[in-house]
C-alpha cells in the first residue's frame, strides 16, 4: 500500500492539515501529528510518554520548528496557526513529498536545488523519539535551525503556561528538563549540533480539531532550546527526546531497529499464512503494521491493546473483540496467549474489566459483553494453536463466570431462570457497546436482555461445553443450558419486520429498533437463528445500515437517527450510537454475508472501500466511527484497534 503525497495534497493546508500520522513505542507511548505539521490536537506531540506504562501518559516534546538557511534564503519548515487565526509560518508549502515508510512518516523538503528528508519514529519499548534529517540533494551547504517546545500535562489536558518556570540542565549532546521538582525529567539530544537554551512561552496555538470536537482550542508551549546544525550533502542529523538519560542517539542504527521490528511483523504473517499472504492486497499488508500500533505491554509481564488513539486506554471489550484480527490473523499466537493471561488476573465475580483508567490502578466493571468476548478469543485462540494448557489453565475461571452469570453479579446482570437469556442493567449504567454518557444521561440504556449480549451467552455455553468434552470435565449442564437459550431465542425474532428486536423485556417493553446489534446472531461462531433467520438478519442490515465504512448504529428512518457526528460533547455522544456508521461493524457484516450467501468475493468487496480511508485522516489506520450520512466524514480515534483488527479478520477468514 503506496501512501504517498505530492504538493497537491502537502501544498494545500485545508488537505495536509486534516491527514494525521502516528507512531507508537509498544508501551503506550506516541507520537502524532500532521502532514502540515501543524498542531490541530490537545493529542499532537512528538513525545507523549508513557509514565506508567501503558498509561499515565504525558505530553513532554511538542514540537520542532524548524527553518533551513541555504545560500542567501532562510526557508521555514515549520506551520502554526496562532489564536488570532493567522498561520505563520507557512513551511507546509515547501513539502514536495509525504510517505509513509512501513510506519514511518517522511517529508521530503524542496528548497532549492537542495532536498532535506525528515523520518520520524519511536524506539519499541521506551519513552523515546526520534527526529532524522538528512539532506539528500545540495550543490552546497545547509544550516539547520530547529526551536523545541516541551510541555508537561496529562494528554488530555491543556496548558496555560503564565509563570511557569521549567528547568534545565546542560548535558552532553543536549539539555534535560525537569518541569517541577516532582516530574520525570526528559531529555533533548542532538549529537553534533550546537545548543542554546532558552525559556520562551510561546502563547495562543490554535487547536483547530478541538474547536471542532467544543473543547478548549488554545493551548500554550515552551520554547526551550534551539538546535542548529550544518549539513554538507549525504549528511545526517538525529533530534533524539526520551525519559530515559543514555538512548541510542546514532540515528541509522535505531531507524534499522525499527524497520527490523516491522520485517519481523511480516516475517510472522507470512510464516503464518503463506497462501493468503501471496494473495492478500498491499493495503492488507499496511493493516498488519497498524495492528502492531495498538499491542501494548502491560507490567509485570503482560500484554494488552489500547483500543485507539489518540486517547483511549486498554479496554476489555474492546482487547478481546480486537484479540483474534490484531494477533492471530498476523500469526502473533505467542501475543494472544500473554494478553489472555493478562486479563484473567483481572477476574472479579465472574467478570473482566471495562477498562483501566488512565489515572488510578482500580480497573471498571460496568460491561455486561467483554466477558463473554473472552470465551470467543479463547476460541479463536485454541482453533489456532491446539493449546490444551490454555484450557487447563483457563477453563476454572470460564466455569466461575458462568456461575456468577448464573447467581446474579454486578449491574443487575443475572439469568433470567424464565426463560434462560441474560438480563442486563440498572438505571444510570451503562453496560453494552453501545455506551454513550453524558453526566447522568445514558443515550442507550439498552436495559433487559440485549441481542448480541444473548447472542454472546448462547456461545459461551456453547464454548464452555466443547472445552469441557476436550479436557475431560463435566460438560452436560452447559448443553442443556445452550439448549435452553437456543429454544427461546426465537423470542428475539420479529415477524412482523423481518429481523431481530434489538432488545427484550426493557421497562418500555420489546425495543424494535433496526441496529446492527443483530448482525452477531449470524457471524458469531455458533448461530441461534435459523437459515432463513440469519438471512433476513443481513438482508435487513444491507438495505438501511450499510455503509462504505460500516454499518449505522440506528436505522435512518428512526425519528432518533442522527445523520451527522459533530458539536459539542452532548450533540457528539447524542448521535454516538444513534446513527453513526461503526469500522469495527464491517468485519461481522463481511463474514456474516459472506455465511449467508457464501460469495467470497462479493463479501470481501464490502471491505475494500477501506483500502481507501487509510489515505484519509489517520494515515496507514483505520478510523473509529464515520458519519452515517454521505459522504461518511471520519471522526472519533484516528486509529481504532478494533477497526483495523474486524477488517483484518474478515478479510484473512473469508474464501
Amino acid at each position: 500500500m503506496v501512501i504517498d503525497f505530492g504538493r497537491e495534497t502537502c501544498g494545500i493546508l485545508p488537505t495536509s492539515e486534516t491527514r494525521e500520522w502516528l507512531v507508537t513505542n509498544g508501551i503506550g507511548g506516541f507520537a502524532s501529528g500532521t502532514i502540515a505539521g501543524l498542531l490541530t490536537r490537545r493529542y499532537h506531540g512528538l513525545l507523549i510518554a508513557a509514565l506508567k506504562p501503558p498509561l499515565d501518559r504525558t505530553l513532554l516534546t511538542t514540537k520542532l520548528d524548524e527553518s533551513i538557511r541555504y545560500g542567501e534564503d532562510v526557508y521555514p519548515l515549520s506551520t502554526n496557526r496562532w489564536a488570532d487565526g493567522i498561520v505563520g509560518p507557512h513551511g507546509y508549502r515547501h513539502i514536495e513529498r509525504f510517505f509513509l515508510e512501513g510506519t514511518v512518516p517522511v517529508w521530503r523538503y524542496a528548497c532549492s536545488d537542495a532536498i532535506l528528508e525528515k523520518r520520524i519514529w519511536m524506539q519499541q519499548g521506551e519513552n523515546t523519539t526520534y527526529v532524522h534529517y538528512q539532506l539528500q540533494r545540495a550543490t552546497q551547504p545547509l544550516t539547520l535551525t530547529f526551536k523545541v517546545f516541551v510541555n508537561y500535562r496529562d494528554y488530555h489536558g491543556s496548558t496555560s503556561g503564565n509563570g511557569w518556570k521549567m528547568e534545565t540542565e546542560t548535558i552532553d549532546h543536549g539539555l534535560q528538563v525537569s518541569a517541577y521538582p516532582e516530574a520525570t525529567p526528559f531529555y533533548l539530544f542532538c549529537r553534533g549540533a550546537t545548543v542554546t537554551p532558552t525559556h520562551d512561552w510561546y502563547y495562543g496555538f490554535d487547536l483547530a480539531t478541538e474547536r471542532e470536537r467544543g473543547l478548549s482550542d488554545r493551548e500554550d508551549h515552551l520554547h526551550i532550546a534551539t538546535f542548529q546544525d550544518t549539513l554538507y550533502p549525504g549528511q545526517s542529523l538525529t533530534f533524539v527526546t526520551s525519559t530515559e538519560a543514555n538512548p541510542n542517539l546514532h540515528g541509522e542504527t535505531a531507524l534499522r531497529s525499527q524497520r527490523n521490528h516491522e520485517q519481523r511483523l511480516f516475517d510472522c504473517w507470512r510464516l503464518d499464512r503463506v497462501k493468503q499472504v501471496e494473495t492478500s492486497p498491499p493495503w492488507i499488508r499496511q493493516l498488519v503494521l497498524a495492528a502492531d500500533q495498538f499491542i501494548v505491554n502491560r507490567p509485570p509481564n503482560g500484554k494488552t491493546i489500547i483500543a485507539g488513539y489518540p486517547w483511549f486506554s486498554d479496554w476489555g471489550r474492546d482487547t478481546m473483540i480486537s484479540l483474534t484480527g490484531l494477533t492471530l490473523s498476523t500469526g502473533r499466537v505467542e501475543i494472544a496467549r500473554s494478553i489472555l493471561y493478562t486479563f484473567a488476573q483481572y477476574l472479579d465475580r465472574g467478570m473482566l474489566p471495562n477498562r483501566f483508567p488512565d489515572a488510578g490502578i482500580i480497573p471498571e466493571y460496568n460491561t455486561v459483553d467483554a466477558t463473554l468476548w473472552y470465551f470467543v478469543a479463547i476460541l479463536d485462540y485454541y482453533n489456532a494453536t491446539d493449546d490444551h494448557d490454555v484450557l487447563d489453565d483457563l477453563f476454572p475461571m470460564l466455569a466461575e463466570i458462568i456461575d456468577w452469570h448464573c447467581r446474579g453479579t454486578r449491574y443487575n446482570i443475572h439469568l433470567d431462570s424464565a426463560d434462560g437469556l441474560l438480563y442486563a442493567g440498572e438505571p444510570g449504567t451503562q453496560l453494552t457497546w453501545m455506551d454513550a454518557k453524558v453526566g447522568d444521561w445514558v443515550v442507550t440504556p439498552r436495559i433487559g436482555k440485549p441481542i448480541e449480549v444473548n447472542a454472546l451467552w448462547y456461545n459461551a455455553l456453547r464454548i464452555i461445553a466443547k472445552f469441557a468434552r476436550r479436557i475431560g470435565k463435566p460438560y452436560r449442564e452447559y448443553d442443556a443450558m445452550a439448549e435452553r437459550v437456543l429454544a427461546r431465542f426465537e423470542r428475539f425474532w420479529n415477524a412482523d419486520t423481518g429481523y431481530c428486536y434489538d432488545v427484550l423485556d426493557t421497562p418500555d417493553g420489546n425495543d424494535a429498533s433496526l441496529r446492527p446489534n443483530q448482525i452477531f446472531t449470524v457471524s458469531l461462531p455458533e448461530s441461534p437463528l435459523n437459515q432463513n433467520q440469519q438471512k433476513g438478519v443481513v438482508d435487513a442490515c444491507s438495505r438501511s445500515l450499510l455503509t462504505s465504512y460500516g454499518l449505522r448504529s440506528l436505522d435512518p428512518r428512526d425519528s432518533n437517527y442522527r445523520g451527522r457526528y459533530e458539536g459539542d460533547p452532548l450533540q457528539r455522544d447524542g448521535a454516538y450510537h444513534q446513527g453513526t456508521a461503526w469500522g469495527w461493524l464491517m468485519g461481522a457484516y463481511a463474514i456474516a454475508h459472506y455465511r449467508v450467501y457464501n460469495d467470497p468475493a462479493k463479501a470481501r468487496e464490502f471491505l475494500e472501500p477501506m483500502a481507501n480511508h487509510l489515505r484519509d485522516r489517520g494515515l496507514g489506520s483505520l478510523s473509529e466511527i464515520f458519519d452515517g450520512d454521505a459522504p461518511m466524514k471520519p471522526h472519533g480515534c484516528i486509529a481504532q484497534a478494533w477497526t483495523v483488527a474486524e477488517v483484518l479478520r474478515a478479510w484473512m477468514s473469508i474464501g
